[in-house]
């Protein structure tokens, strides 16, 4: 598996991505002998990479190879093969900190911007199942323990000082990644930008009052700065559930080529915005009314979970031990000092449960207005009902962001987002 740098940089398609996989020994023995015989299907779907499924006779892998431009617009934006080697450093501390989460890695080539790792079947993008109205039972668990482990024991809770010092530096390099979050998430939805797209024309009204919403840009410059300049812990830094592979029984965490050391609630509010996204698209599934009552309950409960669950569990390794410079054990050894250190533990959770809120707001309305969007309500066929459900979500978001006081606990997103699932906005089109 290890790094293997030999030759140029090549983008690999069939005969050629073949005859390099019959190259690694360990690869055709988990493939099958005849590599004439291997099927090789592109199933890329996602924005920067190439990604292949390769099956032999005896078993499968996935193959991802960074483009040195961004897929979904071309050359004309290129982007470092760079974020390859974070993308494989991000997987292999993941699968120290949280085993069995994220997919097992088997080959990596630096040179190729390419790694191959586990076929993850029958798992299906999470995503896809939502807008299906699937439940998973396991999701809940998985995620929060998943980024309770790997915020946890990647901060200054638990590291020393100059270890998370040399880590940090480890990930610097992945300053291309950050600048696609810092403009495109925390930037452009905010102003003119070219790659900007909305749901014409019913958005157009709410597109310009982005622009104009000056309580709105300050919100969003404060956790704009905070991202930048508040390196808490390695996030996976894309934590949409785009990026998470799933079944009834296990939960898989893909693709953190964003990896970066940020602030923790970037990647819990990254969680929470997606499944408040999806319970607000589910309108625009129904095939009759009410019929996807039970989901849109378990989307919101899922979401209160999330965030419950994940607390607890990073509070639960805080008070097992935390070994780190911060918060030093000699500090508050005394009872008192006990006493003292555990509501200081209730005060950071909610600081962080607040960055959470921010950074959930700020990745709704990015989803609705900027480059990228989410198949939640693109694949909602009526233009004019993809919008209102749209504009329930950028209605929460822009209070979240904004009216930060009005959501002091997790309850309080859920029942705003329930108030709002059948409010009506006013277009001035259709």
């Amino acid at each position: 598996m290890a790094g293997d740098r030999a030759g140029d940089y090549r983008i690999l398609h069939d005969a050629a991505l073949r005859d390099y996989l019959a190259g690694v020994p360990d690869l055709v023995a988990l493939l099958g002998a005849e590599p004439v015989s291997w099927s090789i299907t592109e199933v890329g779907d996602g924005n920067l990479n190439l990604v292949f499924i390769v099956k032999g006779d005896r078993g499968g892998v996935a193959v991802k190879q960074a483009l040195p431009y961004v897929r979904l617009v071309g050359e004309s934006w290129p982007l470092p093969l760079s974020r390859a080697h974070y993308e494989f450093l991000a997987l292999s501390r993941q699968a120290e900190l949280a085993p069995g989460l994220v997919p097992a890695l088997l080959h990596h080539n630096e040179t190729l911007a390419l790694t191959v790792m586990e076929l993850l079947e029958p798992h299906i993008i999470m995503r896809k199942g939502l807008v299906a109205a699937t439940q998973y039972p396991r999701f809940v668990d998985d995620i929060t323990t998943f980024m309770a482990r790997t915020l946890y024991f990647t901060s200054d809770l638990v590291v020393s000082a100059a270890d998370k010092k040399q880590a940090i530096a480890a990930f610097a390099g992945n300053h291309a990644l950050c600048k696609i979050t810092e403009d495109l998430i925390f930037t452009d939805p905010y102003r003119v930008a070219e790659q900007n797209r909305w749901t014409a024309p019913y958005l157009d009204a709410l597109a310009a009052g982005l622009r104009d919403d000056m309580d709105l840009h300050v919100a969003v410059s404060r956790l704009k700065l905070k991202f930048m300049a508040s390196p808490e812990a390695l996030l996976h830094g894309d934590l949409h559930t785009g990026s998470i592979m799933v079944t009834d029984s296990q939960t898989r965490v893909i693709d953190p080529e964003f990896a970066f050391y940020a602030p923790m609630g970037f990647d819990v509010g990254a969680v929470l915005a997606n499944l408040l996204m999806a319970y607000f698209a589910s309108a625009g599934h129904e095939r009759s009314p009410g019929e996807r009552q039970a989901f849109e309950a378990w989307v919101l409960e899922t979401v209160e979970k999330s965030w419950n669950e994940f607390a607890r569990k990073f509070l639960d390794l805080w008070r097992a031990g935390a070994m780190g410079d911060a918060y030093p054990v000699s500090l508050f050894a005394s009872e008192k000092g006990a006493a003292r250190l555990e509501a200081e533990r209730q005060a950071y959770m909610q600081r962080l449960f607040a960055d959470t809120v921010g950074f959930a707001a700020a990745k709704i309305i990015r989803r609705i207005f900027g480059l990228a969007h989410n198949i939640d309500f693109e694949l909602i066929e009526d233009p004019r009902q993809r919008a209102i459900c749209e504009a329930r979500a950028v209605r929460l978001a822009r209070a979240m962001m904004v009216e930060a006081g009005a959501f002091p606990a997790i309850a309080d997103v859920t029942g705003a987002a329930r108030k709002l699932r059948n409010w009506q906005p006013e277009f001035a089109a259709g």
